[in-house]
């Protein structure tokens, strides 16, 4: 049975601050993000499902990123938990995540990748996953990488 990969692209707005940064990125910014998740398993075969000859269907693998990622996510401000106000924004505004680490695109991919890999089936594994935080900056994350 081959193994193969399907990926599905998912586009979010987001805001974020990297507190004690160096560089302009410190201050309150926004990306449109652009992110691809790639899946690998083996076609359903032998069966009489109407998912025959699928690893998992577009539509399943849709939800599972819209439920844990793109719907907290997405128009959301992003920030350390220990972040100046973030506890005051968070009580202030519906959409602010407050997180456990500094909100970089390097650690927001590796973030997403735990979440996503234990909301997939058994069946199929979480390949690759590519995070554009602007059109030409992006960070990717391999499964094969973080073993």
């Amino acid at each position: 049975m081959p193994v193969l990969r399907i990926t599905k692209e998912f586009r979010f707005e987001g805001a974020h601050a990297l507190p004690g940064y160096d560089g302009r990125c410190r201050n309150l910014h926004g990306h449109s993000y652009i992110m691809y998740v790639t899946i690998k398993g083996e076609p359903l075969n032998g069966t009489s499902s109407p998912k025959e000859g699928m690893i998992m269907d577009f539509k399943q693998l849709k939800a599972i990123v819209n439920d844990n990622i793109i719907d907290i996510y997405d128009h959301a401000l992003v920030l350390r938990k220990n972040a100046p106000l973030a506890e005051e924004l968070s009580h202030q505004y519906n959409n602010v995540v407050t997180v456990d680490f500094q909100p970089t695109t390097e650690n927001l991919i590796s973030h997403f990748a735990d979440v996503i890999s234990k909301a997939l089936p058994p069946h199929v594994e979480l390949y690759s996953l590519k995070l554009h935080e602007t059109a030409g900056s992006f960070v990717e994350w391999y499964a094969s990488d973080n073993k």
